[in-house]
């Protein structure tokens, strides 16, 4: 197996995934990709920190959309309402790398635009071995030149001990994190159709055969995510 992410995989079927969230930065009239996210509830999207670690500058959140340069009528465009970056986040090893968005509004459910499960505490992680999937609008190789259709790869979790030697990452490596092969930043890690994990560091050493992609796991954080995604009367307070 190699370690090649987005690099390979295929075309996903249009709208076969309908979570997956692009998160665009403004570049002159237009909007670039940047990152990827994906739909947890009704007007809440999951992504990573370090996409936004410096707030949100003006970037919107794309859903329903399958090529990125084409008029979609699925296509769904929202500002960001608020961004809750993980008060634990280290950029120096990308530890707590995950991040929630609110939507300005509830978006329109359709088959092109859905949540997602994720795992909640308690439930299983994947294996060492186990067959995973991620997607995304990431570069497709080494030069940094991005698919313009939505991409998908089955990819394998690799187990801890790989991943924690000092010929991978070391010690930068945490209980915090899955390691498997690299997916587009921000993006989900499905595990039977439930997200496990967020695309999280990996992206850097794209293409290299010693270099698997770490993901956030998201089912440490149910609590945080909670405290954010219901309702309640402090909700606000909270960092």
């Amino acid at each position: 197996k190699n370690y090649l992410g987005i690099i390979g995989g295929r075309e996903a079927a249009p709208h076969s995934r309908p979570y997956m969230a692009s998160i665009q930065v403004p570049e002159g009239d237009a909007l670039k990709h940047e990152c990827g996210g994906f739909v947890v509830a009704d007007q809440w999207v999951m992504t990573a920190v370090h996409c936004m670690p410096n707030g949100p500058n003006g970037r919107k959140v794309v859903l329903g959309l399958h090529s990125l340069s084409q008029p979609e009528k699925t296509k769904q465009t929202f500002d960001i309402l608020e961004l809750h970056n993980h008060p634990n986040y280290n950029p120096a090893n990308y530890d707590n790398d995950i991040s929630l968005i609110k939507l300005d509004r509830p978006f329109n459910a359709s088959e092109a635009v859905k949540a997602v499960g994720f795992l909640r505490a308690g439930g299983t992680n994947p294996e060492a071995g186990a067959e995973v999937e991620t997607a995304g609008w990431g570069s497709q190789n080494n030069l940094e030149s991005r698919p313009d259709k939505l991409r998908e790869v089955v990819v394998n979790v690799v187990r801890p001990t790989r991943c924690s030697r000092s010929d991978y990452f070391g010690s930068k490596f945490t209980s915090n994190m899955m390691c498997a092969n690299k997916g587009d930043s921000g993006g989900p890690l499905l595990y039977n159709n439930i997200a496990v994990g967020i695309t999280s560091n990996g992206g850097k050493k794209c293409g290299q055969v010693r270099k698997p992609g770490i993901y956030t796991i998201i089912s440490l954080y149910t609590e945080w995510i909670d405290g954010h995604t219901t309702t309640h009367k402090h909700k606000h307070i909270q960092p």
